[in-house]
C-alpha cells in the first residue's frame, strides 16, 4: 500500500499565501488552507471575500498573473457601465470575477454559509484542496489612523495604503467561531505553515478566531512559520509600514519575534541568513532558503518540498 500523502494545512491571506499553497496542491493532495475573511466586505449589495478568492482564483489556476488577484483575461464592462449611472467604482470588480460575488451572495442570502458556499465555489472551479474560511461569523479588520479609523477595504484599495497604522481593531472577532473544519485542520495535519502574508491583517485575524492560537499551541504538528520580509522589504503590501508604525523591526527577526512560541521553525530568505543566530534565540529552529516565488507553479512546487524538507528537519 502506499503511504498516506502528508496532511498540509497553510495559513493565508491573498497573495505569497495562496502562491504557497498552489505550491502545495502539486505536493501533495491532503492540503487545507484557512483564510483570512476579516477584509471581507460588501459592495454595491455583494458579499465579497478577496482572500478566499485569491486563494481559490490561485488554486484553480485561474487568477490574474500581472495582477496577483482577480481572474486572467477578465474584463470590466460592467464595472464602466455602473461608473456611466453615476456609481462609485473605486474598488475593481472584473467582469467573471462579479459572477463569483453574485452566486455567493444569492447562497448566502438563501441561508447558506460562507464556508459552504466557498466549497461549492471551489468544486465549482475544480480546486481540490479544502479552502476553508477561518469563520463564518463577520469580523472586520479595522485600522486606526490619524484620519480616523478605517475600514480595511478603504485603508488597502480606497486610499492605496498609504495612512499610517497606528492600531488595529478585530471588531466582531470575541464572538467569532472557527468556520467547521478549521480546529481539525491544525489538530490534525502533520504541517501547519502560516504563510508570507501579513502578520497584522492576514494571519493574526485567524489566529485571534476564539480557539485558533489554543488549537495551534497545541498541535501535534511542525508548525513552520514563514517571513513575508526579505532583505529588509516586502515583495507586496503594507506589511513594512505596518511592522514599522507599529513598533517593530522591519526584518525578518521582527516577524518572528511576533511568532515566538507558536511556531517550532522559522523560515527567511536566503538574503537574511545573517539574522539566524538572533531568531534561533528566540526559541525555534531556523532555516534560510530561497522563499521569493514567482508566476512558475514549478517554483512554487519547489518551495513547498523546501518547507517540507524543513518541517522534517531535526529540531534544535
Amino acid at each position: 500500500m502506499p503511504d498516506a500523502p502528508l496532511r498540509v494545512t497553510v495559513l493565508s491571506g491573498g497573495g505569497g499565501g495562496a502562491k504557497l499553497a498552489h505550491g502545495f496542491a502539486q505536493v501533495t493532495s491532503d492540503l487545507t488552507v484557512v483564510v483570512n475573511t476579516a477584509d471581507d466586505a460588501v459592495l454595491h449589495g455583494l458579499s465579497i471575500s478577496p482572500d478566499v478568492d485569491t486563494v481559490m482564483y490561485t488554486l484553480a489556476g485561474r487568477i490574474d498573473p500581472a495582477k496577483g488577484w482577480g481572474l486572467a483575461d477578465d474584463t470590466a464592462a460592467v464595472l464602466g457601465a455602473m461608473r456611466e449611472l453615476g456609481e462609485d467604482t473605486w474598488f475593481h470588480l472584473g467582469d467573471k470575477d462579479l459572477a463569483t460575488h453574485v452566486v455567493r451572495t444569492a447562497r448566502l442570502r438563501a441561508g447558506a454559509t460562507l464556508s459552504e458556499v466557498t466549497a461549492q465555489l471551489c468544486a465549482a472551479l475544480g480546486v481540490g484542496a479544502r479552502v476553508l474560511p477561518m469563520s463564518d461569523d463577520r469580523v472586520a479588520t479595522l485600522l486606526r489612523t490619524a484620519e480616523g479609523t478605517l475600514g480595511f477595504q478603504e485603508y488597502f484599495v480606497g486610499r492605496q495604503h498609504r495612512d499610517e497604522v497606528l492600531g488595529i481593531d478585530l471588531d466582531g472577532i470575541d464572538v467569532a467561531r472557527p468556520a467547521p473544519g478549521v480546529l481539525e485542520a491544525l489538530t490534525s495535519a502533520d504541517v501547519v505553515v502560516l504563510g508570507p502574508s501579513n502578520p497584522f491583517v492576514s494571519i493574526g485575524p485567524i489566529l485571534a478566531v476564539p480557539g485558533v492560537h489554543e488549537a495551534l499551541a497545541g498541535s501535534p504538528a511542525r508548525r513552520v512559520a514563514v517571513s513575508p520580509v526579505v532583505g529588509g522589504r516586502v515583495l507586496k503590501g503594507p506589511a513594512a509600514h505596518m511592522l514599522a508604525s507599529l513598533g517593530h523591526d522591519v526584518s525578518a527577526l521582527g516577524v518572528a519575534r511576533l511568532y515566538a512560541g507558536l511556531v517550532d521553525t522559522f523560515v527567511v530568505d536566503e538574503q537574511d541568513a545573517h539574522l539566524v543566530p538572533e531568531i534561533r534565540d528566540l526559541g525555534m529552529d531556523v532555516h534560510a532558503v530561497r522563499t521569493v516565488m514567482g508566476a512558475d507553479v514549478a517554483d512554487r512546487a519547489r518551495f513547498a518540498r523546501d518547507l517540507i524538507a524543513v518541517a522534517a528537519a531535526p529540531g534544535r
